[in-house]
């Protein structure tokens, strides 16, 4: 029987062969472990429960919450908030960055999440995670809005947990990416997915379809090339796959190859595109590049963004990167031709 790489022993050993890691960023992160297993206990337990269904309340985007959405971001705040890992969090569920309470010590990172991607799924049991990311802030202070307005590429750590038919821990802190699945009897993470990679080309994508209408032209162009099959330019078939939970995108590209896109569209100018920057598209990007794909908005890498306000969203297209450099030539094309 193989033996079995445990998460605590994952991250021990990474602090040996890497002494910048530092000791507090393995204690945070156990510290984010623990409240997903407490999600993925609750989402594993159904309505058994009574946690599904609308909260009839809408957080700061203007969605409706789930009752999952508060719970899982309580779990996230409340497990957070005492250990003296960070100088302060933010969350998509929450219109500001949360404040450390004053009776607690601070530390030098802050955590950002999206505490339950893809809540809408819940009501019909398909997959949903929670995304996090770990930036690095001064010792001991007061963190304003600036603070949390960092550039992707100044991550010094992102993952997501994915809550399927296994739980499921993917992550980075810059020297490639892993997977771990939660044994749920013993409640531990194993290695069982190393040195993640994403192929340079696919013949399979994701994209919500029933927003073509609205797309520009070099994504109109893009996916028609795609549909035409063997019959068209590009001279082979594409499978289309849609599961409307980033977290589950993202996985599948991860571990089978593929890319992933939710484009600017035009049903409303004003608003630059759906996925959310500081909480989604930036950890999500980290993960990625550090896989071997690419992220971007279609017209600049995903993490190179300079942020504006911590809700900020953005185009978002990841993935193989042969395809993502097909689509981005594609809008430099356009942009030239305007």
């Amino acid at each position: 029987m193989a033996i079995k790489i445990s998460l605590a022993q994952f991250i021990t050993e990474q602090q040996r062969k890497h002494p910048d890691t530092n000791a507090e960023l393995s204690s945070l992160l156990n510290d984010i472990i623990t409240a997903c297993k407490q999600i993925s206990h609750l989402v594993n337990q159904g309505d058994l429960m009574g946690t599904w269904g609308s909260a009839e309340s809408e957080n700061v985007q203007g969605e409706v919450q789930k009752k999952l959405d508060i719970i899982s971001n309580n779990f996230m705040i409340d497990a957070l908030k005492w250990t003296g890992h960070l100088a302060g969090m933010a969350s998509e569920e929450d219109d500001e960055p949360i404040a450390i309470p004053e009776q607690y010590p601070r530390g030098k990172y802050l955590a950002l999440f999206d505490p339950l991607d893809g809540s809408s799924n819940i009501d019909v049991n398909l997959t949903v995670g929670t995304i996090f990311s770990i930036l690095r802030c001064d010792n001991g202070i007061t963190p304003q809005l600036d603070d949390f307005l960092q550039k992707g590429y100044e991550q010094i750590c992102a993952g997501f947990v994915l809550y399927g038919p296994s739980t499921m821990l993917v992550l980075t802190t810059g020297l490639g990416v892993n997977g771990f699945t939660l044994d749920q009897e013993i409640g531990e993470f194993y290695l069982t997915h190393p040195d993640m990679k994403i192929p340079d080309d696919t013949q399979e994508f994701a994209i919500n379809m029933s927003n073509q209408r609205f797309w520009e032209p070099p994504m109109q162009r893009y996916i028609a090339e795609c549909l035409q099959g063997t019959d068209g330019t590009r001279g082979k078939d594409f499978n289309m796959r849609w599961i409307a939970s980033l977290v589950a995108e993202v996985y599948r590209v991860l571990t089978r190859g593929g890319i992933f896109m939710y484009p600017f569209d035009l049903r409303d100018p004003s608003k630059e595109g759906r996925l959310r920057l500081m909480y989604e598209a930036n950890p999500i990007g980290f993960i990625v590049e550090q896989a071997g794909g690419l992220c971007s908005t279609g017209r600049e890498r995903i993490l190179g963004i300079d942020p504006k306000e911590i809700h900020q969203r953005v185009p978002v297209i990841l993935g193989a990167k042969n395809e993502v450099n097909r689509i981005v030539s594609y809008h430099k094309e356009f942009d030239l031709c305007k």
